[in-house]
């Protein structure tokens, strides 16, 4: 057992004001399970290339284990994956190699096959594998499971379950919960571990949020009380001043003599109180700041003339002449919220563009309503860039409601006047589920809408659906997600 210390650090990237860290002070036990939860933007990513060495900072992090961070990147994917796993680690037993491979459910066959050739979900297993089969390393594990199916999900879970010494950053609440002891949180003001799997955190940060509401409206109170106060001092300072110069107070002349004699110690104290007072009030105000708001979001959904929108009998469906989707039959109606379940490759994000009317192959009846509004979001980020302005013209959003979404869903105004390129992958997202929220629709198609998202953002986006219920359809590999949102599951095979 040892400790990874972290000392007074502080970070900020070059050409930038705000820092990410400061003075930031904390351990970790190098044999715990850690759950990694902060929203986007917040530097979960940034801290585990810290700890790799990857950035100059202020302060001391200093720890006897080697750090390894996932995914590990693969040069030459056309390469055989057991050459793969070698490459990372080559000293171990092959009945340990079988053993992993073993825990993960992975036939040995794939080792034999090139490492391009295995579905995003293997290659994220095997990786796994290659890394836990060095010893003495502490994992840095990022967002493993933006590739795997429900079934990979649970499976992935179960292993690091098995496992300890990693911090892994993951907004999957059902996984985080399969497999992590304690939870480091990235908040507002401040950086935060409990013992604890997820839904522990969330519990302690439901109650602490209520007592900070709570005190907000009293410190409200006590700050209008203040204010008030002040206002009174500041009054009696300029009937002072009036006084002092000779003037008429309230209809009486003064005693000059005896004003001339009392002015400037009156004068003294009630400037001295004015600055206790106005002391007294920043730093109540500053406490208001402590909680993590998650502002509520809008949608309005349009309503469409008929009861159902589209309806599917006996559809095959082919993707480069091969059949994905076989005798599948669907109907959506006003108010459905349906998910579409099933391993990877299996059709789903296929079956939602058909939906979206794109030309793919089918036979089959396909009945969509006429004039049906609809809105996407995509699986895929990789095509923004730009600036949000013009984003927005291009898009014919509203962008004082998009860029308010935005804020709400946890951007600063910092991140306005950035490209769109150089956003994380979870604020592009972000910028997807923004301009599909401006849009009023009879539908709404969400490929995977939740990939990268944070966990707070989340739970706004299943509070927005469930207050506001639109119809829709949608991939996601979200348990949590899609016990609370959906009123139909469909599983494709």
């Amino acid at each position: 057992m040892s400790q990874i210390n972290i000392s007074q650090l502080t970070f900020n990237y070059e050409n930038s004001y705000h820092k990410i860290f400061e003075d930031v002070s904390f351990t970790i036990d190098s044999n715990w399970k850690l759950g990694f939860i902060g929203r986007n933007g917040r530097g979960k990513t940034t801290f585990l290339k810290l700890l790799m060495g990857l950035y100059d900072y202020s302060g001391v992090i200093s720890s006897s284990v080697n750090f390894e961070y996932f995914p590990f990147d693969v040069p030459d994917p056309s390469l055989s994956t057991i050459f793969i796993v070698d490459s990372i680690f080559d000293d171990y037993e092959p009945w340990e190699l079988d053993k992993e491979l073993s825990l993960l459910k992975l036939n040995p066959e794939v080792l034999n096959r090139s490492f391009e050739t295995l579905s995003r979900g293997e290659q994220t297993k095997i990786l796994l594998v290659a890394l836990f089969l060095k010893p003495n390393s502490f994992l840095l594990i990022d967002e493993p499971t933006n590739h795997l199916d429900l079934d990979g999900r649970m499976i992935v879970s179960d292993y690091l379950n098995k496992k300890s010494g990693f911090i892994l950053v993951s907004h999957d609440r059902n996984f985080l919960d399969g497999c992590i002891d304690h939870v480091l949180s990235i908040n507002k003001t401040d950086i935060d571990i409990q013992k604890g799997n997820y839904s522990s955190w969330a519990f302690n940060k439901q109650r602490q949020d209520q007592f900070e509401l709570n005190q907000h409206k009293k410190l409200k109170q006590e700050i209008g009380h203040l204010k008030t106060a002040a206002k009174r001092t500041e009054n009696w300072s300029q009937a002072i001043e009036k006084s002092k110069k000779g003037q008429r107070v309230s209809g009486l002349r003064p005693d000059r003599g005896h004003i001339g004699h009392q002015s400037a110690k009156m004068m003294k104290r009630s400037k001295s109180l004015e600055k206790r007072q106005e002391k007294n009030i920043q730093e109540k105000e500053k406490l208001l700041k402590n909680i993590d708001w998650s502002a509520s979001l809008q949608l309005k959904p349009q309503r469409y003339k008929k009861e159902r929108l589209i309806s599917i009998n006996h559809l095959s469906l082919f993707y480069d002449e091969r059949q994905i989707i076989k005798n599948f039959n669907l109907t959506i109606n006003q108010g459905d919220r349906i998910a579409l379940i099933g391993k990877n490759g299996s059709g789903k994000s296929s079956l939602l563009k058909l939906l979206l009317g794109e030309p793919l192959t089918f036979q089959g009846d396909l009945i969509r309503g006429s004039q049906l509004t609809l809105s996407h979001i995509p699986q895929e980020t990789g095509f923004l860039k730009g600036d949000l302005r013009r984003y927005a013209q291009d898009q014919n959003l509203n962008e004082s409601l998009f860029k308010t979404i935005l804020q709400k869903l946890g951007f600063s105004r910092e991140q306005f006047e950035k490209d769109l390129a150089s956003f994380s992958e979870g604020q592009k997202k972000k910028v997807y589920l923004a301009r599909s929220l401006c849009q009023p629709a009879h539908l709404y198609l969400w490929d995977e809408p939740l990939n990268h998202i944070d966990v707070l953002s989340r739970i706004q986006i299943e509070t927005l659906l469930l207050q506001t219920p639109p119809t829709m359809v949608f991939i996601e590999h979200d348990r949590s997600f899609i016990d609370q949102v959906a009123t139909k599951i469909i599983e494709l095979s």
